[in-house]
């Protein structure tokens, strides 16, 4: 059957989903009756993998989509035995598509599938040593699958790729291998390039899946239906219409243990130039031709080669400083003395083609903030010479807000009449709240995209092509910032935005709503 980008072997159920009656009986049942499937896990001690990784895994096998045949292999320099590392592992299982329900069985099933091996990543025993278990465990299958989960920093990946290749994991012998990338693909258009060259010696473009898990989100995927399978709005989705479109991103939480991390990378690459620009491509580019993973990509790296590179005074930048709410940045463990890398910062970007000219998107991102959310909002011009606005008195204009997190939901703020003998206008909403008009569970990012690289669908991954662009879109800017060096305008942990983000709003004639 159809998947999301048209290529066959998407279940019909997706996580969440309820479990048919006949999926309950029996320890594993399970709607992929394929060869083995093993899913090395990379990174296997770190936060991502405990946090995301695993966690998705055992949902996708709770909910039978796994087949019986398969198995988890953690890959790290940390030591720990097989009972140790599944012991690690177990804090995190829970049956988050059965809320409230006890999964103790089923955790303990899933464990019985995991196993660890430690070994140094540059060292060629290493996967020596995984081929022997994965040989072990497939038993000679000549449809065995393997997928490689990379949850390790960019530097670290090369070593995996080779070592990899040297152990003749790399190619599949009957059934496939592929890999899956965790950004920051690189550090620059520079870095990325070398990157793509250490891949393509070892692995084919379909064997690759560079994940960006916000492409995973429910609404995000919800952009592109909203846009092309509903008529409404094709006619009003441009200049004409348009007066500008905001994206913000922010947590409530600093750094924390991923300071090492970001001190090197920064909100930019962490953020903006992959989670960001992608929610931007998907409410910018034009319709494909099909949904089809090739035909999606080139759209979107087309709508990305229109966007004028922003320069440093495009931009502004904040970083943290200590409140009782938290503290600053530079006290974090992990961060340089002294350091000036921004952990907050917001762009103006134009998109230079017909449906887009003279349009802003602003795009702003921080962390230490008074909330969490990411969402998109689309406003749209006055209505001119509007009959309803007596006395000079404006009424607002409409606005499409996208909400991805928290409480998924897409609004439509329009002007009512309020009831009574009056005429008295009100701005109202017209209101998809996901937990109010889906009677199911909102499957985790990590769930959607771990299944489309099983079902072998790239539809919801970044290509080379794409990768490529969006570095261009954002490389000038990085390295306008490091020869600069600026030094980022201070805000507190848990306040608002820093000031130079509303004065760079405002020379675009916006106001962040």
């Amino acid at each position: 059957m159809e998947g999301r980008s048209g290529k066959k072997g998407r279940a019909a159920r997706r996580p969440g989903a309820p479990a048919p009656k006949e999926e309950a009986a029996g320890p594993h049942a399970t709607r992929d009756p394929g060869g083995p499937l093993t899913v090395v896990v990379a990174g296997a001690s770190g936060d991502l993998a405990l946090r995301k990784i695993y966690p998705a895994l055992f949902a996708l096998y709770g909910q039978g989509y796994l087949p019986a045949g398969f198995h988890a292999v953690g890959l790290a320099r940390t030591e720990f035995t097989d009972a140790s590392f599944r012991e690690r592992l177990a804090s995190s299982l829970a049956c988050r598509w059965k809320p409230g329900a006890s999964c103790g069985r089923l955790a303990d099933e899933f464990l019985g599938r995991c196993s660890y091996c430690q070994g140094a990543y540059d060292a060629p025993e290493t996967y020596r040593e995984l081929a022997r278990r994965l040989a072990d465990r497939e038993g000679g299958a000549a449809d065995a699958r393997r997928l490689f989960y990379l949850a390790v920093p960019s530097t670290v990946s090369p070593s995996i790729f080779r070592g990899l290749a040297a152990a003749g994991l790399s190619r599949p012998h009957g059934g496939w291998s592929r890999v899956v990338l965790e950004k920051p693909f690189g550090r620059d258009r520079e870095s990325s390039d070398a990157m793509i060259r250490e891949l393509d010696a070892v692995f084919r473009p379909d064997q690759v899946y560079r994940i960006d898990h916000y492409l995973g989100k429910e609404v995000v995927q919800n952009l592109m239906v909203l846009r092309f399978a509903n008529l409404v709005f094709e006619p009003v989705w441009s200049r004409s219409h348009i007066a500008g479109v905001q994206i913000t991103w922010k947590e409530n939480i600093g750094v924390g243990n991923r300071g090492g991390y970001f001190d090197n990378y920064g909100i930019i690459r962490d953020v903006m130039q992959n989670h960001l620009l992608m929610i931007l491509g998907l409410v910018a580019m034009e319709q494909p031709v099909r949904n089809e993973a090739r035909l999606v990509s080139g759209e979107l790296a087309k709508v990305f080669g229109c966007i004028t590179p922003p320069a440093p005074g495009d931009a502004a930048l904040g970083q943290y400083v200590r409140s009782p709410a938290g503290p600053g940045y530079c006290e974090e463990p992990g961060i340089a003395p002294g350091s000036i890398t921004p952990t907050c910062a917001a762009v103006a970007l134009r998109i230079q083609n017909r449906r887009w000219a003279d349009v802003p998107f602003l795009v702003r991102a921080g962390k230490a903030l008074d909330g969490c959310l990411t969402e998109v909002r689309v406003r749209f011009h006055d209505v001119p010479a509007n009959i309803f606005c007596r006395d000079h008195k404006r009424l607002t204009s409409n606005e499409m807000v996208i909400r991805v997190q928290p409480d998924p939901a897409i609004t439509l703020k329009i002007a009512s009449k309020v009831p009574g003998l009056n005429l008295e206008l009100a701005e109202s909403e017209l209101d998809l709240t996901y937990a109010r008009a889906f009677n199911a569970a909102i499957p985790e990012a990590y769930e959607c995209l771990l299944l489309d690289a099983i079902a072998g669908d790239q539809g919801l991954f970044v290509d080379a092509d794409v990768l490529s662009a969006a570095w261009d879109v954002f490389t000038p800017l990085l390295h306008g910032i490091e020869r600069l060096r600026p030094e980022p305008e201070r805000y507190s942990f848990g306040g608002q935005w820093p000031e130079g983000v509303g004065l760079l709003a405002r020379r675009h004639g916006i106001e962040w709503i």
